[in-house]
């Protein structure tokens, strides 16, 4: 059996897919900036000396680093209107993605937290730099600059991961490529496109944050060694 393919009756439809492109996107921008946001003041919790603290966040990442995405995503959207607390699915579903991509956010830059030398630390106390100065210029900053590789894969793969979320009614690019399917009985053309989408959706990403990366981190810049 020789398959023919017929693009042109799923191109009809690209409207479909500009509309979900456009949700995947403004799920993923808001839960990354939001996430980011989040998961550095998470790392800086969980890194602290103040033990209940430390503690508290860190039962937060293990619980959500251990569970799936789609059950959390269940969990607000579907299990909280069950008890009177609803919300858009849209909504629902972006605050699924910054629960989950804080605690991963979170572990990533607590990583670089602990990568940096006591011995810096101690230098800054002894160049007069206040404890706040010390903890932006000689901590956190550049602990940011080790793992921003990290935190760039991982952003990308939040983005790629906001297709489980068609599961609880996103009308996202994987949930409006379902319509297409039903309305043109084309599935493998409609994957073919997709895939593509997608992969051209993450390259525009990885740009995106290669160049912002370019604009804060100019030390790195200098150096030669910004991925």
């Amino acid at each position: 059996m020789i398959y023919e393919f017929d693009f042109n009756s799923v191109f009809a439809y690209w409207q479909f897919f500009l509309e979900g492109a456009r949700t995947t996107v403004v799920m993923s921008f808001w839960s990354t900036l939001a996430g980011f946001i989040l998961g550095v003041l998470c790392a800086v919790a969980r890194s602290s000396s103040i033990a209940w603290l430390s503690k508290t966040v860190g039962a937060y990442v293990e619980i959500i680093r251990n569970t799936p995405l789609i059950i959390q995503s269940y969990f607000l959207i579907f299990g909280m209107s069950s008890i009177g607390l609803t919300m858009p699915i849209l909504v629902g579903a972006i605050l699924a993605l910054v629960i989950n991509i804080t605690a991963y956010t979170c572990e990533i830059v607590r990583a670089g937290i602990e990568s940096v030398p006591r011995s810096q630390r101690e230098a800054g106390e002894c160049l007069g730099l206040s404890p706040l100065q010390v903890y932006w210029h000689i901590i956190l900053v550049p602990a940011l600059e080790r793992v921003y590789p990290a935190l760039t894969s991982q952003f990308i793969l939040l983005m790629l991961v906001t297709s489980v979320l068609s599961a609880v009614g996103t009308e996202d690019l994987f949930g409006v490529s379902g319509q297409v399917q039903s309305m043109t009985f084309r599935n493998f053309e409609v994957f073919i496109i997709l895939w593509g989408i997608y992969l051209a959706l993450s390259l525009i990403v990885r740009a995106l944050f290669w160049l912002l990366g370019k604009v804060l981190f100019v030390r790195r810049r200098r150096l030669g060694t910004l991925l």
